[in-house]
């Protein structure tokens, strides 16, 4: 990670002692910060450079360094806003590249290819033979490619498992409609065979039933005895029969 050391100094002139007694007081802060930083202690350098800032907060060796702090902590989002701000205050070339650089190295840390290599390419508009951003920016479309070749074989297999449950969705509706239609012919012909059961049941019934007589007929017993008695020779039970059978239909009428 690159960072800025401390570059400004204070007249001699009288008229400049009172800013230049801040200006060492800043100073003296943000070299405190760069001694933490050399000893790794980031989130003391952290607070040092924040101090620095709270007196003097367009400072760009400030924001700079505070933005190293912070990436040494995994603050990158942080961070890349410190260099940012240093970025936007910063006069020099070089500290403009170094400000690019290592917002393309926070980004790169997230896996935000393509805004890291757009802060490489910026890096590289301002100095064209830093080696670092060149290795850094085929790195990051290398990853960049990777990470879409990722990306596109997972939509594939979202898609494919998509399309499967889409077709396995319409084998079953198919299987469900099949399953009724045949659930429905089932029934049909079950209906139609106890139909014409219960036909056969009726005919049948028809034909051990035997006739009965219509409402002012003779029955078959009655019709035998009258003609049996027809062929008798006596015609005093003949009549005798025939008025009987008179008397019955008379007898019938009478219910209706």
């Amino acid at each position: 990670m690159r960072t800025v050391s401390w570059l400004a100094s204070c007249g001699a002139a009288l008229a400049l002692l009172t800013s230049c007694a801040a200006g060492q007081s800043v100073r003296s802060l943000i070299r405190e910060g760069n001694s933490h930083y050399g000893d790794e202690k980031f989130s003391d350098a952290e607070v040092s450079y924040r101090k620095a800032l709270e007196k003097e907060g367009s400072l760009v060796q400030g924001h700079f360094n505070l933005g190293n702090s912070l990436h040494k902590q995994g603050k990158f989002d942080e961070a890349v806003k410190e260099y940012e701000n240093a970025l936007g205050n910063a006069k020099e070339k070089e500290t403009r590249a170094f400000a690019e650089y290592n917002i393309g190295n926070s980004l790169l840390r997230q896996k935000k290819y393509e805004d890291a290599i757009k802060s490489y390419i910026e890096t590289l508009k301002i100095k064209p033979d830093d080696e670092d951003a060149k290795y850094n920016l085929s790195y990051a479309l290398e990853m960049l490619r990777k990470q879409q070749q990722q990306k596109n074989k997972k939509q594939d297999k979202n898609d494919q498992q998509q399309q499967q449950q889409q077709q396995q969705q319409q084998q079953q509706q198919n299987q469900d409609k099949n399953q009724q239609a045949k659930s429905n012919q089932d029934q049909q012909q079950e209906q139609q065979q106890q139909d014409q059961q219960q036909q056969e049941q009726q005919d049948q019934a028809a034909e051990n039933q035997e006739p009965q007589p219509s409402q002012g007929e003779l029955t078959p017993d009655e019709l035998k005895r009258i003609l049996a008695a027809i062929d008798a020779s006596d015609r005093q039970t003949q009549q005798e029969l025939l008025k009987r059978a008179a008397r019955t239909k008379h007898l019938t009428e009478k219910d209706w």
